[in-house]
């Protein structure tokens, strides 16, 4: 009984409104740290090498360097990628002067051989998403209006995109090569497999982009990608692989779960639907969660009560629903958020409880962990942001504090271990703490634009009227009527039937500023989960 009263003393009761401000004004530090380190030392390199003080761009020297490679494309990838963030801190001049900057200096004609799914979120995704917040007649972040704006930043997106379209082409399924030169196209040596998540991930993008310009291609393609992986789910499970063969649609990769090489797949049929509103994608992401709960999950059925086990979500085999191995991924951490948006906000809150609790055993989400050793497959931590992610939505969600304390947590962890000279640090192992020379650039697109609006109550994003879904990189973009008219009914042949609209009001949980204080104040304050069973799963991953 002890330790439930100590989880009762850490966690309940009210989070004081000054601790809130100042860990706000610590978010936002550790971004501008992170962002004014990049400036001065990495700028216009693509990152910032936080130990060296210095930039990178691709390694030109070892094209196999795919960890590099595919992300650092030679185009300023981490100033474009935190464009947003600096709006939604309210930043007006910093955002203005980089968007200037941007439009100036970025160029996409490079010869530079990049993942399409790796330019799409976090490339275009961030230049559409600053030119919906330039172009909003409402301004609610400030005026982030640029003087004789003309539509400069959607030109560059549209240009990225046209680069990255030969991708699409001689593919017999239309499932698209995962790599393209900016410059050239497929590269002549190109391997025709693909992960689910990098090929069925690009429509949220893609199809903001087709309905802002008013030209179907970019959707249409991606859409085709979608479906074509869609159609090769497994006739047993109805579960899809995570590795597959572009050419013979054969899956050479039979792994099924939720994290990389899945995760965003699942994550962009939901958040497709919200955003355009096509019945079909809702349909597919029924079907998916359906089979996700019957295949993947592992546990006791409700997860606040009950014997056996805490939840779990297993990697299991695509055609016959068996265990594969036996541990789960940092992205994996992402699911708890998409259950929130779904509204299925109880199982949201034991899974994300298991995440928090490796967090707290190594102050860091370790990229593999294993369950049943209770130890790290996979010791590194390269400052991602799904579990911040997930505590964010939750915490709209229920306005629980507790996911405050779970914040503060975070952020102190980062601060401590992995602050660098200049800027935050890639911990090269969750056990030792020792750094790597990598601040990846979702280090401020996300892990500091989901803390800091943790803390931040009366963002502009919060209020009601401003409706907002984000991306998989974490860019805003507004749920809005425009993305909901489509011009090409007439080229996707046969689906006139099923391309009723959803209005935005119908939807179970997009924006939760309107229900989120539903919650009575006397259960506020309590722990969303039970203590024995806080202490169960602080038992499973080895903490006590």
């Amino acid at each position: 009984a002890a330790e439930g009263d100590e989880y009762e003393r850490r966690y309940s009761g009210a989070f004081p409104p000054q601790l809130r401000a100042r860990l706000r004004d610590a978010a936002r530090g550790m971004f501008v740290f992170g962002y004014d380190s990049y400036m001065q030392h990495a700028f216009p390199r693509d990152e910032l090498d936080p130990l060296h003080c210095r930039g990178r761009g691709p390694d030109r020297h070892d094209p196999s360097n795919l960890n590099i490679n595919d992300v650092l494309g030679n185009y300023s990838l981490t100033l474009i990628d935190a464009l947003d963030t600096l709006a939604v801190m309210g930043n007006s001049s910093e955002f203005q002067k980089a968007v200037k900057l941007v439009i100036d200096t970025v160029s996409f004609d490079k010869d530079s051989t990049v993942q399409v799914f790796e330019a799409t979120i976090r490339v275009l995704g961030s230049l559409l998403s600053a030119h919906i917040i330039i172009t909003d007649t409402k301004q609610p972040f400030g005026d982030m209006t640029i003087k004789d704006y003309d539509n400069e930043l959607l030109h560059m997106a549209h240009d990225l995109a046209v680069r990255l379209l030969p991708a699409f082409e001689n593919t017999k399924t239309g499932i698209p090569y995962p790599r393209v030169n900016l410059k050239t196209g497929v590269p002549p040596d190109s391997h025709n497999e693909t992960c689910t998540a990098g090929a069925g991930s690009l429509l949220v993008e893609f199809g903001i982009l087709s309905r802002l310009l008013g030209d179907s291609t970019f959707e249409w393609v991606a859409r085709r990608a979608v479906k074509a992986l869609w159609s090769l789910r497994s006739n047993n499970t109805g579960l899809l692989g995570n590795v597959v063969n572009i050419q013979t649609g054969h899956w050479v990769g039979k792994q099924s779960g939720l994290g990389a090489g899945s995760d965003s797949f699942y994550e962009y049929l939901l958040k497709s639907y919200i955003l355009f509103g096509e019945k079909e994608d809702l349909e597919m992401f029924n079907d998916a969660y359906r089979n996700i709960q019957n295949h993947l999950r592992r546990g006791r059925e409700a997860c606040n009560e009950g014997e056996g086990d805490p939840p779990l979500y297993v990697n299991v085999n695509m055609f016959t629903g068996q265990l594969m191995n036996t541990w789960i991924d940092s992205l994996q951490a992402f699911f708890p958020g998409l259950q929130v948006l779904i509204g299925d906000v109880e199982d949201a809150i034991c899974l994300h409880a298991f995440y928090y609790a490796i967090w707290k055993r190594y102050g860091a989400l370790p990229e593999r962990y294993n369950w049943q050793l209770q130890a790290p497959d996979v010791p590194f931590y390269p400052l991602r942001p799904e579990l911040v992610e997930s505590t964010y939505l939750l915490y709209q969600a229920t306005k629980n504090p507790f996911y405050l304390h779970v914040g503060m947590d975070i952020l102190q962890s980062l601060e401590k271990y992995t602050k660098a000279k200049c800027g935050y640090a890639t911990l090269h192992h969750v056990v030792e703490k020792t750094k790597e020379d990598r601040m990846e650039s979702f280090f401020l697109s996300e892990t500091c634009k989901y803390l800091y609006l943790l803390f931040d109550e009366e963002n502009p994003l919060h209020k009601s009227g401003n409706k907002y879904m984000f991306t998989t990189e974490g860019h805003i973009v507004s749920v809005d009527e425009r993305f909901r008219n489509s011009l090409w009914q007439d080229i996707l042949p046969g689906e006139e039937d099923s391309a009723e609209k959803v209005k935005p009001s119908e939807l179970k949980a997009v924006n939760f500023t309107s229900n989120c204080n539903r919650v009575p104040d006397e259960r506020r304050y309590l722990l969303p989960l039970k203590s024995n069973y806080m202490r169960q799963i602080d038992r499973m991953v080895g903490l006590i």
